[in-house]
């Protein structure tokens, strides 16, 4: 087993809390040391025999791993324990389920749960046998087909539907973005560990309202809001989803529509509970996921909070901002922070273009935001609010000062 896929003390916590937010009361743990996990039942016999009697002995109704179980291992577990069993990616599923407001984040969820159950079908149909066999009336004697084979049909043709009508939310999300281009809006992307404060600190930045709580998966649903920042001008604050160690595959490949965004954006804020005392961890699972989303080369300002419950020494760097997003204490400091890690991605550009290039004021306008345009008699003369990508290409044109 890989060690980053190993249960410890704060993963289990993480679990029990986990196992809270889904709506079940959690009464015990029970952790097992292994070099690798037991190919029939994950636990090896005697753990299995041990967490039978407990289970037992809590009059428990279901058991909830913390690592992901092959379907065979679920299926032994649950003759073994005589209860039902889930594990942490069947877990964290349940609680999207219960978060997911909007048709997109509904949609998401439940491409991620058909993903999950499709392999795990066999053993929820062990019970059935083919509906036609060597009893079968004369005529129907055959093969058949198992009620097995008739769900992972249905199963398939859902998770093309669905996969089809989130590609369509993709593009509609391609659009808008063509559209901030545009205008040169920048975007700004609010990342973190579930639980971090990221919609606190959205609601603080923007005078927003909505929901937050002391929760795993608080906040499913992207949201986004227009954030003033401190010297002028405007960006877009977008708060996304939790990450969560050991997040399932299946959820980043069905919220990819909406995580894609973190590449597109132009900053980042990584929004950190220093007051957890796994930050440290929690901070390098979100930069792998960062990373493993495209988003590795999109700037990045740590944003440390809920500094009002920390008692060692802050952070101090170029890009580390403290706050408390709860009492605003720090934003000020934050929003100037962000206004200059901006300003270095959007440059207004005054520009003398000769008729032959033309065609240039037709990608201003596409692709920037063109504030004005006159046609003199020797060039066209522009002024525009441009991204990096076209600004080096319209440097043979920018008009010189002093």
């Amino acid at each position: 087993m890989d060690i980053s896929e190993r249960s410890g003390d704060v993963s289990m916590d993480e679990l029990w809390r986990l196992t809270e937010t889904a709506g079940a009361e959690p009464v015990c743990t029970l952790l097992q040391t292994r070099d690798k996990p037991d190919p029939r039942s994950f636990l090896g016999p005697g753990k299995v025999r041990e967490l039978k009697d407990l289970v037992a002995g809590q009059a428990c109704d279901l058991a909830v791993f913390d690592n992901d179980l092959t379907p065979s291992q679920a299926r032994v577990l649950e003759e073994e324990l005589g209860v039902r069993v889930l594990d942490r990616t069947g877990l964290i599923l349940d609680i999207f389920a219960q978060r997911a407001r909007t048709r997109e984040g509904k949609l998401q969820v439940e491409l991620a749960q058909y993903r999950y159950l499709l392999p795990r079908l066999t053993g929820m149909w062990t019970h059935l046998k083919r509906q036609a066999g060597t009893s079968a009336p004369i005529g129907t004697r055959g093969p058949g087909e198992t009620q097995l084979e008739t769900d992972r049909r249905h199963i398939r043709r859902r998770i093309q539907k669905l996969a089809e009508e989130l590609e369509q939310v993709r593009r509609v999300r391609g659009t808008q973005r063509r559209q901030r281009e545009r205008n040169a809006v920048p975007v700004v992307a609010l990342v973190g560990y579930t639980n971090a404060g990221k919609s606190t600190l959205l609601n603080t930045l923007t005078g927003g309202s909505i929901h937050t709580g002391d929760r795993l998966f608080d906040t499913l649903d992207t949201t986004t809001r227009r954030l003033d920042l401190a010297e002028g001008g405007q960006a877009l604050l977008s708060d996304t989803v939790g990450f969560i160690r050991k997040l399932p595959t299946e959820l980043v490949d069905a919220f990819k529509a909406t995580l894609e965004e973190l590449a597109y954006a132009d900053l980042l804020l990584h929004v950190i509970d220093i007051s957890d005392p796994d930050w440290e961890t929690q901070v390098r699972v979100v930069e792998d996921l960062i990373v493993r989303l495209g988003a590795g080369q999109t700037p990045c300002l740590k944003v440390y909070n809920k500094c009002d419950a920390y008692f060692g020494r802050l952070p101090s760097g170029e890009d580390e901002v403290c706050v408390c997003a709860r009492t605003g204490e720090g934003t000020g400091t934050l929003l100037y922070a962000i206004g200059r890690k901006l300003s270095g991605e959007l440059t207004r550009m005054e520009l003398a273009i000769p008729y032959d290039k033309s065609a240039l004021v037709e990608r201003l306008r596409r692709e920037a935001n063109l504030l004005s345009v006159d046609y003199a008699e020797d060039s066209i003369q522009a002024t525009a609010v441009v991204r990096p990508g076209l600004r080096e290409s319209l440097r043979p044109y920018e008009v010189a000062h002093g």
